[in-house]
């Protein structure tokens, strides 16, 4: 009997072992999402990452489903949901990380009061995020919506526009343009990671930035179903909101990118 439970122990400890031997792929946007795992690497050497960072409109949601990776860090919740209705998938969430605030930007204003008569605003052009930004122009006083939500977590779109009294225009560009087209319209509202990537500071640039507190929008560790209690992932789950990568994260992004746990008490 010793002997078959020396044995199964033995196994085990093989198969953890053999587990832990193959490098955990994850796909992340490369900013912050990539240099907080490159953070995280350091922290728990013995965890073997493959960092993926995405370009070029790789969809990640779809990178997992085929196998390509192990997991994905870089989506929001409410984006999820809308890739899993997409992609006909279901995915499983293993750790909530941060929040990036959403921001409205511009090269040709100062502040949202002095937005001309019949401005452009361009917005993300995907359904969470084009709704996101619609919340935060209301948010701002820049335009109210027909609908009611707790938390901005109703999807809206510019139908739902009922007052704009500066006569907005609204242009949905894909999100990683955003930036871009700063210098063609009155003002952008950009996802955070975009926004750092071009080197602007969310906490300092932005003109209106999205509050922290009680954000449904944070970024998620996400994998599949049949890999969620994989010991790997668990590590890293355990790892990315653990009080290090917390401090990590307020050091090194100074208020641009907020740690779930400060977001609840913000």
């Amino acid at each position: 009997m010793k002997k078959t439970l020396l044995g199964l122990a033995g196994l085990s400890l093989l198969i953890a072992q053999n587990l832990y031997a193959a490098p955990l792929r994850v796909a992340a946007d490369a900013v912050p999402h990539a240099e907080i795992l490159e953070y995280v690497k350091t922290l728990d050497p013995k965890l073997d990452l493959k960092i993926v960072e995405l370009s070029g409109g790789i969809n990640a949601n779809e990178l997992l489903a085929s196998g390509d990776v192990d997991a994905n860090y870089f989506q929001h919740l409410p984006y999820l949901k809308d890739q899993e209705k997409a992609l006909g998938k279901t995915f499983d969430v293993v750790a909530s990380v941060h929040i990036e605030p959403l921001g409205i930007y511009s090269r040709k204003v100062k502040s949202l009061d002095a937005l001309p008569e019949g401005a452009t605003i361009a917005v993300p052009n995907n359904t969470t995020n084009l709704s996101r930004a619609l919340w935060l122009l209301q948010d701002k006083g820049v335009l109210r919506l027909n609908a009611s939500s707790e938390a901005g977590t109703t999807l809206v779109t510019p139908k739902d526009i009922s007052e704009n009294p500066k006569k907005i225009k609204i242009v949905e560009i894909e999100s990683p343009q955003l930036p871009r087209s700063l210098d063609d319209v009155d003002a952008a509202i950009i996802n955070g990671n975009y926004a750092l990537e071009a080197g602007l500071s969310p906490a300092k640039d932005a003109l209106g930035l999205e509050s922290a507190k009680h954000n449904p929008y944070a970024n998620l560790l996400v994998t599949t179903p049949q890999l969620a209690k994989d010991p790997r992932v668990i590590e890293l789950a355990k790892d990315l909101t653990s009080p290090q990568v917390a401090d990590f994260i307020r050091k090194n992004y100074n208020g641009s990118v907020i740690p779930v746990a400060d977001a609840a008490h913000d």
